[in-house]
């Protein structure tokens, strides 16, 4: 009832949600949570794409303590720096691909991604073409919530509020196969969706673009992986007209997919790099801008002041968090754990899923995961969508909550990006309640009449 009366959750219809009730978490450990009625979940999608080394690490608490005792806040403001948010810095070069060598701090991936705004503009302002202001994103990606992140974002619904997206933000579509690349291979169409990059350069007038963003895999859109041939041609397109490439790593940084960043798994050199999320596995806030060396260089030796900034730039005590986290992943070889163990282990157990009747695709990029719900399917396995309004994935959404398990829907498609120190054993667990809740959903829509 006090939640009701005062809380307003983001993305949440507020009467909706009073009149249902909030489930209250209360504690966690590993990859599970519990609830206020001691109920234990297995939480499938780290908390938001971001506790990757599982709750209840004793390392992040202590390096939060002591950092709280010693400095709990000074700003990077006034020629000042503290000694956490140095070592950090450091650390994030060491781990970051080589071309990254400085870092702004923000707190938040949003932040981070309107950081990218102001950073990519002053870039080619400093080198007499203020003219290139267009940046270009795709149609149902996530770059945050701020006005600019919104904005640079590619979600109607929130397009559809607050008068975004802001002037100079431009998108194309996204390289989802299932959707719209059936009558072709993977790699065709991998090559093809890249190509929609170089049309709308030309539409808008290369000497008018400064960058393009992509996620290396669209989380909050859907999971959705591109094909192998993508990423490379995007590189190609990009070089070719000599704009700025930005990797928003936000959800895939820190080992998400098998490798420290996905730009690495997708073999693509971004100039700026956006992370938040996982640099502190979601203890403390805190994001953040890897700046490569093509504009750290215009900016630090040629930019005078930049006149952008936060509060928060570089917190103590997250920057503290950040280094004990990165340690972490460090000393439990988390991402050669991704790579080699668990992300092949998912990939096999999620295929089988494929057999289910509802799931006409089940992909895996290290340990994201992806279920697309279909209405049937045709010889190919590839299936009919729902009619939106049955709105399916919501109601095995619904199930997973009432079964102990947490994963998210998008539309009709089901997601998942578990804890990146989850076990195979847990991993036959988490797919053998996410089986049971898609048998669950196909009885509901069976007894409506809804399924082919």
């Amino acid at each position: 009832a006090a939640d009701a009366a005062h809380f307003l959750h983001p993305f949440t219809d507020h009467q909706g949600l009073a009149a249902k009730g909030a489930r209250i978490i209360t504690r966690a450990d590993g990859i599970y949570l519990w609830d206020n009625d001691g109920h234990r979940i297995l939480d499938a999608m780290s908390g938001l794409w971001c506790v990757n080394v599982g709750y209840g690490q004793r390392a992040l608490v202590d390096a939060a303590t002591k950092q709280l005792q010693t400095l709990p806040f000074y700003n990077a403001f006034f020629q000042t720096a503290t000694p956490p948010a140095i070592e950090l810095a450091e650390l994030l070069a060491e781990v970051t691909p080589p071309q990254f060598q400085r870092v702004f701090f923000s707190g938040s991936g949003s932040e981070g991604n309107d950081t990218v705004v102001r950073m990519v503009r002053r870039y080619w302002d400093i080198l007499g073409q203020p003219q290139r202001q267009v940046i270009i994103s795709r149609h149902n990606a996530y770059h945050g919530s701020t006005m600019a992140g919104a904005s640079l974002g590619g979600m109607a619904g929130m397009h559809a509020q607050g008068g975004l997206p802001i002037p100079g933000i431009v998108h194309i579509g996204q390289p989802h196969a299932w959707e719209r690349g059936a009558a072709m291979s993977k790699e065709e169409f991998g090559v093809v969706a890249a190509r929609w990059l170089e049309a709308k350069i030309l539409e808008v007038g290369a000497d008018q673009v400064a960058a393009f963003i992509g996620e290396p895999v669209q989380g909050a859109g859907g999971v959705i992986i591109p094909p192998a041939s993508y990423w490379p041609e995007i590189q190609r397109i990009c070089d070719r007209h000599g704009i700025l490439l930005v990797s928003d790593e936000v959800i895939c940084g820190f080992g998400r997919t098998g490798a420290w960043f996905g730009c690495e798994t997708f073999g693509f050199r971004p100039d700026l790099m956006t992370f938040a999320k996982g640099v502190t596995s979601g203890y403390v806030p805190l994001g953040g801008v890897m700046v490569g060396d093509r504009v750290a260089r215009v900016l630090v030796e040629q930019g005078g002041e930049f006149a952008h900034g936060y509060t928060y730039s570089g917190h103590p005590v997250a920057c503290a968090v950040g280094v004990a986290n990165i340690r972490l992943i460090q000393q439990l070889d988390l991402v050669r754990h991704v790579h080699d163990d668990v992300g092949p282990y998912l990939a096999e157990r999620y295929a089988e899923l494929a057999t289910h009747p509802l799931v006409g695709e089940a992909e895996t990029c290290g340990l994201m995961g992806a279920l697309q719900l279909v209405d049937g399917k045709s010889g190919d396995g590839h299936g009919r969508a729902f009619d939106p309004a049955l709105e399916v994935g919501m109601l095995c959404r619904g199930h997973c909550f009432r079964e102990g398990v947490i994963m998210r829907a998008v539309g009709d498609r089901m997601i998942i990006a578990p804890p990146l120190v989850i076990t195979r054993a847990q991993i036959d667990e988490m797919v053998a309640l996410i089986r049971r809740c898609l048998d669950l959903t196909l009885a509901d829509l069976q007894a409506r009449g809804c399924v082919h």
